[in-house]
């Protein structure tokens, strides 16, 4: 692993990484970094490619770099259901688990760093730091599925498509300054009526509401543009 001239200590890789002070890596040492570095591999994905499958053998987890992934639970019939989405710098996987809970797929294009099983749970052993921010991205992601069963369980149909929009628009650029916000949606109106318990048509209704309303522009079908992130938030009932 080549490493910068101006500091010997961290891989050239890791020094452009965009997410490594937010993620996991933010908790680890140079020497460390440069030891794990020996095993991650970087690589692209595109929008609709599996990840990981459900109850297949968990070899390796992942840190998002960039993109967004959804995860989703199969019943016996094959219906499905979307359990949850995963932003940058989230890690991939259950740690310690010997199979995956859920199918992973890309649903924009993605950029991933992925790590073997074994060579993260060696490091995580050895770190306490990192093992506290793992579990505290595991508490995180445990408040924002609670908030999200209070969403699909309580919030009518308006309230529910403001609150997934406000979702995108608050974790694809957490560090944004300012009320105004502008993304790609990175599910397909079918995906967002999935994800919120509501039928395309539903999904469709609302957001040509907001769009008529002025609390978004919709641009070419999938850019959304948010001038005020405040009254959208006025939109999720919460």
């Amino acid at each position: 692993m080549r490493k910068d001239i101006h500091n010997s200590n961290i891989p050239v890789r890791c020094m452009s990484c965009e997410v490594r002070h937010k993620g996991m890596c933010g908790a680890l040492s140079s020497d460390e970094l440069l030891a794990l570095s020996a095993h991650t591999r970087l690589v692209n994905h595109e929008s609709g490619d599996e990840l990981a499958g459900e109850r297949m053998p968990a070899e390796s987890y992942a840190t998002v770099i960039r993109g967004v992934v959804k995860l989703t639970k199969t019943l016996e019939d094959g219906r499905q259901q979307i359990v949850g989405l995963q932003f940058a710098p989230d890690l991939l996987g259950r740690l310690n688990a010997n199979e995956n809970a859920v199918s992973v797929e890309a649903a924009s294009d993605v950029n991933l760093c992925r790590i073997p099983k074994a060579a993260l749970e060696r490091v995580v052993k050895s770190n306490p730091a990192l093992a506290e921010r793992l579990m505290s991205q595991t508490l995180r992601e445990l408040d924002e599925a609670r908030d999200w069963m209070v969403t699909l369980g309580r919030k009518t149909a308006a309230e529910k498509v403001a609150s997934f929009l406000l979702l995108i628009a608050t974790h694809l650029d957490p560090e944004a300054d300012g009320e105004k916000r502008q993304f790609d949606l990175p599910l397909s109106r079918a995906d967002i009526a999935d994800f919120l318990g509501l039928t395309i048509e539903t999904v469709s209704r609302q957001m040509s509401k907001l769009k008529a309303d002025g609390v978004i522009s919709i641009v070419a079908n999938r850019h959304i543009e948010v001038p005020k992130l405040s009254r959208l938030k006025a939109c999720c009932g919460s």
